[in-house]
């Protein structure tokens, strides 16, 4: 059930994407800029075109769809996390402390007053 709305998910992105796309362009930003004749922000309503009642229906489409599958994720998720179903650390082989520089090495010099230097080359 989940993947059938999936397709058909992606099926409605598709076609929102396309008639977006094919819509003639209204000018500039929030309506101004070209079109002469007072065409801006504040004009009358336009009649609803086939293409714009179209993308009211993708879209509406689109927007029940994203919701069913989160419901459906929803009830699907479980308490437990994904890492529990890991179980414990593979146990590691060999000795992992035989391989690090001893830690007094990379502590810096306590009481001293003078700069810190790097260690001299011998």
């Amino acid at each position: 059930m989940e993947n059938v709305i999936l397709v058909i998910h992606l099926i409605l992105a598709i076609c929102l994407i396309g008639v977006v796309l094919l819509q003639r362009s209204e000018g500039g930003g929030l309506g101004m800029g070209g079109g002469g004749g007072g065409g801006g922000v504040m004009t009358g309503r336009q009649a609803a075109t086939a293409l714009g009642k179209l993308t009211w229906f993708f879209a509406i489409a689109f927007l029940v769809t994203s919701i069913t599958l989160t419901i459906i994720a929803a009830q699907n998720s479980s308490t437990s996390s994904v890492l529990d179903g890991l179980g414990g650390l593979p146990p590691v082989e060999g000795d992992a402390d035989s391989a690090l520089p001893p830690i007094e090495s990379m502590l810096p010099p306590v009481g001293t007053d003078g700069p810190a230097l790097p260690p001299v080359s011998e």
